[in-house]
């Protein structure tokens, strides 16, 4: 029960009672009393008998979902939230096997493709873009309640589940990674107390197999196992639209071990150890304009000015010939879980985690066939978590206290080759600045306390309250080194430029590998700083039942962010300093509601969130301005998102479940912001809308189940979402813009053998639509990075 021991009668508030609860009394001499007459014996969770579906009944009807939103155990319509759900076994027959596929299931939630293979995921239009690996986002993901802490560890979360669980909205108080967009939190499928095995195989265009399969049992009477394990194996899916070639192949592997040990009734001991290897080419992106970095050495690169734009074509893009763009990367994670039932109203959880990930990646950033800028990004990403807390009932309260520690420490390097560029040239032309490496180590360390509440002061009337106070410190430290000698060269005249503007003696020559960023004497060497802060976040919150079936809520929170720092190729020491953390204050008012006897069921909600500091990928001018505006994080001082969403799902008839729901979002920059826009010209951004913030997400989803005799179940099932325009920045330039699209996915199959069986045949993205989720410029050129075209195959299924 995840940890938490809910006491089935209420118990009945005497202080008697109380102490007996708390174990505080046992030498009273009246626990024994009460017990005889109040208490009901302590009912310790049982071992898992099968994986556990959320499912809706197949009698036309909505069926329970029990998710842990809340960190105990209830039913969906009864959490006063946000909050999307979806099985594992729902989530394989839709084929949603990675995070940015939930957003076709998940109204508010969005998926940018970085540039870099760093996945970045928004909330509601809350959401944190940069191209960083260290990059903390503001939707943060957790497998079975520990921590991933950094987006590009959640690819391989998404297999072998119990169920998944979409939480909007702050998530500061009960989760260990502060969160002002939301969390999402993947339950793995536990060890089984009788022997189940199950596998699922499918093979589509592009010669993609994607196999997986999971073998779980009893090893002892008191000790269960399994094991579940994934592999990804395709063809190039990219094509050259300038010559014969193509690219896109997927060698993805991943695998999950898992022990659930029950020693005695109040014990609880698991085991959960993942990871991954992807040995996948990296996405080329789309060229769509030449924009010179250096508007006076445009001339200097005639091949770019003259370069074809891309096809609207998802499979076309371009990209350097005989160079391997791929990953070589890898991660893997333990967490050690431990519930200990101390008395009737108490449990104590600890949860124990242990996180690394080795990144190695090459990516052609331009779109083009020439060397405008390739990027290099190996790194190091280490975590541990520590988490301890207390949860029960005592009486009408239900409570959650604890404390919360996690360090991680992050080493990310960024090399960038960019000889066919005006940057490069921008110094000197026979010495250019075109083979550089960046370095920056970053040191989190989070220190955190907490408690959550909830007050049933009637059977149809509760009250929530938590509050969470953190301490979240950065150490961080970085430089920029050249990787030849004529960027060394060129690293030392543009240093000694700008100490002769200051009446300064020149240096002597740098050396290739000694640091080159400008510090304020400037004299180069590598930069530290810090950057303590500590917050307050909370929530308050009630919830009314005027009949069993509807629940009526409201709930104001306050979240944050903690900052961090990216890694910019620096020629100046600003370019390494963090975005400060971030809030948001959040207002909510929602209803979920079951109708006509269960065959319809309904929920909706308004909010309004008072955004501080958003964290952005900015473009700033820095002095000496050899090179233009340059990325760099920074914070809008002020901004707002408005909203609604709705969903609706109905059970007309035996075996058909259609849904429906939407997300309507209003942002808007308050005051001032002043930034540089993608042409380099500074300008205040006032009232503009967020990026990657559509207005509109509609979620269409339906299946159908009916008997076709034989004992066999035949299956229909489509989805269909609508994302609105946006744009990828600020200041309205059309050439940032993302155009509105929709997007269709079918099934068809067959169930047999008492459902042990199945097979389909499914189509994503049918109508083959074109479209992207980023534009950016790099260096010279404005880039897109496009959807998936039409894919389709055959999926089959078994389960013992």
């Amino acid at each position: 029960m995840m940890g938490i021991l809910r006491v089935q009668r209420s118990l009945g508030g005497s202080v008697a009672a109380w102490a007996c609860a708390l174990g505080i009394a046992s030498g009273v001499g009246v626990c024994e009393a009460w017990a005889q007459t109040d208490a009901p014996p302590v009912s310790p969770a049982p071992r898992a008998s099968a994986a556990l579906t959320t499912e809706p009944a197949d009698a036309g009807t909505a069926g329970e979902i029990i998710v842990t939103a809340n960190k105990r155990r209830e039913s969906l319509m009864n959490v006063a939230a946000s909050v999307t759900a979806l099985s594992g076994t729902q989530l394989v027959s839709k084929g949603i096997y990675d995070v940015q596929d939930l957003v076709k299931v998940t109204p508010g939630l969005s998926y940018v493709e970085s540039g870099r293979s760093v996945p970045v995921f928004s909330l509601r239009g809350v959401g944190f873009f940069d191209t960083s690996i260290a990059a903390r986002p503001t939707v943060s993901v957790y497998v079975d309640e520990a921590p991933l802490p950094f987006s590009i560890e959640a690819k391989g979360s998404a297999f072998d589940l119990e169920r998944v669980e979409v939480l909007k909205g702050p998530q500061g108080t009960l989760f260990g990674q502060n969160a002002t967009g939301g969390a999402i939190n993947y339950i793995a499928a536990k060890p089984t107390d009788s022997f189940h095995a199950g596998f699922v195989g499918s093979f589509g265009r592009f010669n993609t197999a994607d196999v997986q399969g999971y073998v779980s049992g009893p090893l002892s009477s008191t000790l269960d196992g399994r094991i579940a394990v994934r592999t990804v194996q395709s063809g190039d899916w990219q094509r050259s639209y300038t010559r014969n070639d193509s690219q896109g192949a997927q060698h993805f592997t991943q695998g999950r071990v898992m022990l659930a040990w029950r020693p005695t009734d109040k014990l609880k001991v698991a085991l959960n150890v993942n990871g991954w290897i992807d040995k996948s080419e990296t996405q080329a992106p789309q060229f769509q304009a030449f924009i010179p970095g250096t508007a006076r050495l445009a001339s200097a690169t005639p091949l770019l000015a003259s370069y074809p734009v891309a096809p609207a074509n998802p499979r076309a893009a371009d990209w350097d010939p005989g160079k391997a763009y791929r990953s070589d990367s890898g991660f893997v994670q333990a967490n050690l879980r431990m519930d200990y039932a101390v008395s009737r109203a108490l449990t104590l959880t600890s949860i124990t985690s242990y996180a690394y990930a080795r990144i190695r990646q090459m990516v052609d950033a331009d779109g083009t066939n020439l060397t405008n800028i390739d990027s290099e990004m190996p790194g190091e990403l280490k975590s541990i978590s520590q988490e301890l807390r207390g949860a029960g009932d005592l009486g009408p309260v239900s409570y959650i206290l604890g404390v919360n520690y996690a360090k991680d420490d992050t080493h990310q390097q960024q090399a960038i080759q960019i000889p066919y560029s005006t940057t490069a040239l921008s110094v000197n032309a026979a010495t250019p600045l075109d083979n550089i490496e960046a370095d920056l180590r970053q040191h989190f360390d989070t220190k955190a306390a907490f408690v959550n509440v909830d007050l049933h002061a009637t059977n149809r009337l509760t009250f929530h309250g938590g509050i969470r106070y953190t301490q979240a410190n950065l150490n961080y430290d970085g430089c920029t080194f050249a990787l030849d000698d004529s960027s060394a060269s060129a690293f030392t005249q543009l240093a000694n430029k700008t100490r002769a503007s200051q009446n300064l003696p020149p240096l002597t020559s740098i050396p290739v590998g000694q640091c080159a960023t400008l510090n304020p004497q400037y004299t180069t060497d590598r930069y530290f700083n810090n950057l303590d802060q500590h917050n307050l976040s909370w929530r308050g919150g009630v919830d009314f039942k005027p009949t069993p079936n509807t629940l009526l809520y409201a709930n104001v929170s306050k979240g944050y962010k903690a900052g961090s720092s990216s890694t910019p190729t620096a020629t100046n020491d600003l370019q390494y300093s963090p975005a400060s953390q971030e809030s948001v204050l959040a207002y909510e008012a929602g209803i979920k509601t079951t109708l006509l006897d269960r065959k319809l069921e309904f929920t909706a909600a308004a909010f309004y969130y008072d955004y501080r500091d958003k964290q952005v990928l900015g473009r700033q001018v820095f002095q000496p301005n050899v090179f233009g505006a340059l990325n760099a994080l920074t914070n809008v001082p002020k901004s707002e998102i408005d909203g609604a969403e709705a969903q609706i799902s109905v059970f007309p008839i035996h075996g058909l479940t259609l849904s429906a729901a939407g997300t309507y979002l209003h942002s808007k920059v308050l005051g001032s912001f002043v930034n540089a826009d993608i042409l380099g010209n500074t300008v205040d951004f006032q009232g503009n809308a967020f990026p990657y913030t559509p207005t509109w997400q509609v979620v269409f989803d339906g299946e159908y189940r009916f008997a076709v005799g034989g004992g066999r179940t035949a299956i229909l099932g489509g989805n269909a979402n609508y994302r609105s325009q946006t744009t990828s920045g600020f200041g309205g330039n059309g050439l940032l813009a993302i155009d509105a699209y929709w997007l269709l996915d079918l099934r068809a199959g067959m169930e047999f053998g008492d459902g042990r069986y199945r097979v389909q045949v499914y189509g994503k993205n049918v109508t083959n639509q074109y479209y992207w989720t980023n534009v950016a410029r790099a260096v010279d050129n404005v880039r897109r990075y496009a959807g998936m075209p039409a894919t389709y195959g055959i999926q089959f299924s078994v389960k013992y």
